[in-house]
């Protein structure tokens, strides 16, 4: 069944309600006699609750309603906070370079609200010493304490050690920030252009901006990569030290 109201000629009562475009009650009125004020305003006659009797119509634009509910909802889908867990795996004894690497890539995903899972994968005999994992989990939630918390704490998980760590700042308040600071990157960016000269200094910003955003997404590439790259390796290298 269709889910859009009766509008003029697919009315098909003998009287109607009718409100106004400005929203004041006419009051109950013949069909025939709604439709000729319709035509009068140039607007639509809209069946706004049909199950009243008699049903309720109100004389309006239909096409511009149906464009500003679709845009209302639009907007409500934008603002809509869906929280996303996240996930960095690491290795007992990763080397200084790799761990600042990974940790980075725990940072930003805090920044944007959004839980991470921490997975440290041991492999052979570096089953024997879980207290490494512990340590260097332990590690990384002081070092990002300031962004995230552990929201659920160390535990084994078979070859696997896993922890979860919460952001402190909620899903909309960091989608708000990051939309507030690209407005205010694009109001500096047309602030400055003022002339022939500065139109090629706000087309190199736009250009900034967007390989900014191809890198945070190569960024986010590479951390699969990774991932997957160590899950292949993980059981030869188990296989090779047994």
């Amino acid at each position: 069944m269709s889910t859009e109201p009766r509008i003029n000629d697919r009315i098909r009562v003998p009287e109607v309600r009718l409100v106004g475009p400005s929203g004041e009650q006419v009051g109950i009125v013949p069909l025939a006699k709604a439709l000729e004020l319709a035509q009068e305003y140039d607007l639509d006659l809209v069946e706004v609750a049909a199950t009243a009797r008699p049903p309720v119509c109100k004389l309006m634009d239909y096409g511009k309603f149906k464009y500003e509910s679709a845009m209302k909802a639009r907007e409500a889908r934008k603002n809509q906070a869906h929280t996303v867990i996240k996930e960095m795996k690491l290795r007992p004894k990763i080397d200084p370079h790799d761990y600042d690497t990974k940790k980075g890539h725990v940072v930003r995903f805090l920044k944007q609200g959004d839980k991470v899972k921490i997975t440290i994968m041991f492999r052979g005999r570096e089953q024997s010493r879980p207290e490494l994992g512990f340590r260097l989990l332990q590690r990384l939630a002081n070092d990002v304490q300031d962004l995230g918390f552990v929201e659920s704490s160390a535990k084994q998980d078979g070859r696997n050690m896993i922890m979860v760590l919460g952001p402190h700042k909620k899903k909309t308040e960091a989608m708000a920030e990051a939309r507030a600071a690209a407005d205010a990157r694009k109001a500096e960016r047309l602030g400055r252009s003022a002339g022939p000269d500065d139109d090629a200094a706000v087309a190199a910003d736009d250009v900034a901006v967007e390989a900014e955003d191809a890198a945070v997404a190569a960024d986010d590439v590479a951390v699969e990569t990774e991932d997957v790259t160590a899950e292949v390796e993980q059981p030869a290298e188990a296989a090779k030290d047994a």
